[in-house]
């Protein structure tokens, strides 16, 4: 209903984002973060604890870093589960295990709280100008109900099915793109290396086969120096990619793709990028090729 209270816990990257679209259509929003100057930077009402959230509001939206700190933000002594209340909605915006967000559904399913997990792509960016994709698992009524919370920051949100779908379509898309980004900086590494045009290059690619996110969106921007600062860094596109493995190794499907992305990511984790977007790979790769950058 379009007059329950909203509570968002995580103000980050995204969840201030997303958090500061809410705001900005009218609906107040009870925010907190452990970095508390965060709730009134996206215009949210700052909350003491998620305690007080979750006392508060009929619906808790969480975007964290992964099913860890999920997991000891739900689970905790003073966490969700502690206070929550039969009729609420808990819709997880993270980045997390789908076996995980299966079982914390059974905990608040049990407590009559209706458990959400709602994968989202589109990046920092797309945040913030209100076009992120949700991908969304639980029960569908339910996920019809809170439809009015996502219009802000969404232009598509899709019900993939049951818990866990949401969390795992967005794992599989995150390594979807790992792949291609990391295949596509090695390219245009190679490319530099021999001569060529790269924006002729990309102009090729992106009529041809080849074309991917990465060349229509990132490197266009790469080539002219702009690495596009503020996105998902390196260490957590690592992180994906574990986690994707971690599925596909549960799902008993032969991941031979992930070794790419894990070694790219990794060496610009070790080469000192891995606080930095993860675009800054194609930076990494040139680094061991002889010092390449793609803007002279």
């Amino acid at each position: 209903m379009r007059n329950d209270k909203v509570g968002f816990i995580g103000l980050g990257n995204m969840g201030g984002r997303m958090t500061r679209r809410l705001v900005d259509a009218g609906i107040p929003v009870l925010g907190f973060d452990t970095d508390a100057s965060r709730a009134a930077a996206c215009g949210a009402t700052a909350a003491g604890s998620v305690r007080d959230v979750v006392q508060a509001c009929d619906v808790v939206l969480m975007s964290l870093p992964d099913s860890h700190v999920v997991e000891a933000v739900v689970e905790g002594p003073d966490g969700v589960l502690a206070h929550c209340r039969a009729g609420q909605t808990v819709v997880d915006l993270s980045t997390a295990a789908a076996s995980s967000t299966k079982r914390l559904h059974g905990v608040f399913r049990d407590k009559g709280v209706h458990y959400i997990d709602a994968g989202i792509s589109g990046g920092a960016a797309a945040a913030e100008k209100g076009t992120l994709t949700l991908m969304m698992g639980g029960d569908a009524q339910a996920v019809d109900a809170v439809r009015w919370v996502f219009q802000p920051f969404s232009t598509k949100a899709l019900h993939m099915g049951a818990s866990g779908a949401g969390h795992t379509t967005k794992l599989l898309n995150n390594f979807l793109n790992a792949v291609s980004l990391a295949a596509t900086a090695e390219v245009m590494v190679a490319g530099k290396k021999a001569g060529l045009d790269l924006h002729q290059l990309l102009d090729v690619l992106n009529s041809s086969s080849g074309v991917n996110f990465a060349t229509q969106n990132r490197f266009p921007h790469i080539v002219d120096g702009n690495y596009l600062e503020g996105g998902l860094t390196s260490k957590l596109m690592t992180k994906d990619v574990v986690l994707y493995v971690d599925l596909a190794h549960e799902l008993g499907v032969a991941s031979f793709n992930a070794s790419g992305p894990m070694s790219c990511f990794g060496l610009a984790t070790a080469l000192g990028y891995g606080d930095k977007i993860s675009n800054r790979v194609v930076d990494a790769i040139g680094d061991v090729s002889g010092g390449v950058r793609l803007k002279d």
